[in-house]
């Protein structure tokens, strides 16, 4: 007879673990709080336009397609995809920007442009970032995050200063430009920490930017959640919504069952992609492996105010994804991290979809997403949100130079009140668990439950950390975990 595991919400983590688990004869059904699947990468759909909720980044696309492949499949089996060009553009005053081509050679002549003597040192320092890329993420990031072992390898002795010198450092040691510093450093914001805090190997992220680009999914990122769930399904995945999951029942040790909307659901093995903290108040006390204590000490990525903007026009002078970067970076990373309170003056970032993907705004108007992040926890208002828009809508008229406040058709936020009712999202935190050197690997949550047999975590909070291509290879990690323990148990499933 097939073990029946039972996983804990939809999002990218828990649908890659469902394709593993099932193609590896698990009975599997997930559970989803709402009634659509996806977890934080939902879509918000009105009046003719398109948004993803969560993820509008689409890179490492080599993740991507190593998870189809494991099935046979390929991405564009179920999704058509579009290199971007440029890949993103980066703001700093009024009409002063720097796009970011698609391509290696343009990049580089755009440093040596802006800084005389920087191409050779940006070509260096990628020829690196591509190594530990290659180290990274064909190895590393696939380990369990179980033991310190895992990271002592010949290669890694060999760039054990990495681990304990920053992105900061290592990216201002040659290149002086604060605009080109501010580009480099970008990419580790997907890591949840500063740049001033992440270890220098990350540089991995800078190979990911510059070396395989910028991709979109045609109708957004949501496409890969349908293309998941095709995969699943067509692997015997059972996908139930609407499901409110309120408790885990444990006896002598082990798993019995999870209580869903008041019914109980008797399950061989429970897999939570769920929020990590919040899983573990579904258990007695005793069983639980995280004090508050615990979790209050952890430092979190981000949250973001978000907001889903409407336009009835084309929105002049900006890319597919633009950055602004027309504030002290430092400053607010300090609001964020060191002392968290609301910015005074935000970085902020804009994705239109429209500009490259006819399929998600009517002809001739443009869907906007903007996106503020914020320490988590802190205190969230309607009030404080509208203040913050025309804070940022005023700033990007002025840097765009154009008007677009009168041309909103509507628009709609999203924010820490929001991560905390829709996900059960540790102070309402957006992206998980930072990956600084403290909370790398092994130094995470484990995947493993410490006090429950039977019972297993994955995503962002977990092994290997915050992302889309992280959060699919956790699902990948935690599903070769639970293998294991069947082969270890003498277990036998039916494929």
């Amino acid at each position: 007879m097939k073990k029946t595991i039972t996983i804990i919400g939809s999002g990218f983590s828990a649908l890659s673990a469902s394709c593993y688990l099932a193609n590896s004869g698990f009975d599997v059904t997930i559970l989803e709080k709402h009634k659509t699947v996806g977890g934080r990468a939902r879509q918000f759909i009105k009046e003719g336009f398109t948004f993803d909720i969560g993820p509008t980044w689409y890179w490492m696309p080599d993740v991507f397609e190593k998870f189809f492949a494991d099935f046979g499949k390929k991405p564009s089996d179920y999704y058509h995809l579009d290199k971007l060009n440029p890949a993103y553009e980066v703001y700093y005053n009024e009409l002063d920007s720097i796009k970011i081509p698609d391509n290696l050679p343009e990049i580089v002549s755009i440093f040596e442009k802006e800084e005389k003597g920087s191409a050779q040192h940006l070509e260096s320092f990628l020829d690196n970032a591509k190594h530990n890329y290659d180290v990274a993420i064909k190895d590393l990031v696939y380990r369990p995050g179980i033991s310190i072992t895992e990271l002592i390898t010949p290669v890694t002795i060999k760039k054990a200063n990495q681990f304990f010198s920053t992105i900061r450092t290592s990216v201002r040691k040659k290149i002086k430009n604060n605009r080109l510093q501010q580009i480099m450093e970008f990419p580790v914001l997907f890591l949840g920490a500063k740049p001033s805090n992440t270890p220098s190997f990350y540089s991995f992220m800078n190979y990911a930017d510059f070396g395989l680009g910028t991709w979109h999914p045609k109708g957004g990122m949501y496409e890969v959640v349908k293309a998941m769930v095709t995969l699943a399904i067509e692997l015997g995945v059972k996908i139930e919504t609407n499901q409110n999951v309120e408790k885990i029942n444990v006896a002598n040790g082990i798993v019995k069952n999870v209580i869903s909307n008041g019914k109980l659901i008797l399950s061989d093995f429970v897999l939570s992609g769920a929020d990590y903290h919040h899983t573990e108040t579904l258990l007695d006390e005793k069983y639980r492996g995280y004090s508050e204590k615990y979790w209050d000490s952890k430092t979190f990525a981000p949250s973001s105010l978000l907001f889903y903007v409407a336009f009835d026009k084309k929105i002049e002078n900006v890319s597919h994804h633009t950055l602004f970067f027309d504030t002290d970076f430092d400053v607010h990373a300090k609001d964020i991290y060191d002392n968290p309170k609301w910015p005074e003056k935000p970085l902020f970032y804009a994705s239109f979809p429209s500009k490259t993907d006819s399929t998600v705004a009517p002809d001739g108007k443009e869907a906007g997403i903007f996106l503020i992040p914020i320490a988590p926890g802190i205190e969230d208002t309607p009030e404080i949100r509208a203040t913050y828009f025309e804070n940022i809508i005023a700033r990007f008229e002025k840097l765009t130079n154009q008007k677009v406040a009168e041309n909103i058709i509507f628009k709609e936020s999203y924010c820490v009140n929001d991560f905390v009712n829709d996900y059960n999202s540790y102070k309402g935190n957006a992206y998980g668990l930072a990956n600084i050197l403290t909370q790398t690997a092994f130094l995470r949550p484990k995947i493993i439950s410490k006090k429950v047999q039977h019972l297993y975590f994955t995503g962002q909070l977990t092994v290997p950390g915050p992302g889309v291509p992280p959060s699919i290879i956790s699902g990948k990690i935690v599903s070769d975990l639970i293998l294991k323990q069947l082969k270890n148990e003498n277990y036998e499933t039916t494929i």
